[in-house]
């Protein structure tokens, strides 16, 4: 896999869910749906939605789980829970935490309302310096990367310009397909 580098895998900006910081979440939504629809069908869909600033620059990341959480406002109370999510919780704990934060009490219903208000720079994520790869890294070093960070995905750089996405599901289908490929 050394021969393989990060641009050669990676998803280029151009073919990727894109939405400026100042969008609703409705907005994010439907500009993943667009580029889900048109990215090429041999490969898995796209997942999450990169966010850029007003000089166009990526600044952020809003994945399936940030915009699903993002209708229950309750979270913003319990504090950092990705801290606490390692631990495992019991069944009995995560029905009190509910009962407790009364969280999903209604915001479903309120759907519609809620997807036009929250704007993606809310709830959005920001990248951290462990999710930056150059272009010209190898796939092992891009491996070693995602493994160590426990990431889905790495922003690609070339420069100081983001270029593209690498997403585990595409360093995924390289190592299995290098595995079937092995003669035994």
């Amino acid at each position: 896999m050394k021969n393989k580098l990060v641009k050669d895998i990676m998803v280029p900006l151009a073919e990727y869910a894109t939405v400026s910081k100042e969008a609703t979440l409705f907005e994010a939504v439907v500009a993943l749906e667009q580029a889900q629809k048109s990215f090429r069908q041999d490969r898995y869909k796209h997942r999450a939605i990169l966010v850029y600033d007003e000089h166009e620059k990526i600044v952020g990341k809003l994945s399936q789980m940030d915009v699903i959480r993002s209708l229950e406002s309750g979270y913003v109370k319990m504090g950092d829970v990705g801290a606490i999510s390692h631990s495992g919780f019991s069944q009995e704990l995560l029905k009190s935490m509910m009962e407790k934060y009364d969280l999903w009490q209604m915001p479903l219903e309120d759907i519609c309302r809620k997807a036009y208000q929250i704007k993606v720079k809310t709830i959005m994520y920001t990248p951290t310096k462990g999710e930056y790869v150059n272009e010209d890294a190898t796939l092992d070093e891009a491996i070693h990367q995602l493994i160590m960070g426990r990431h889905q995905s790495l922003l690609v750089t070339s420069g100081k310009n983001i270029v593209g996405i690498l997403r585990l599901t595409d360093v995924f289908t390289q190592v299995t397909d290098a595995m079937k490929s092995c003669k035994v």
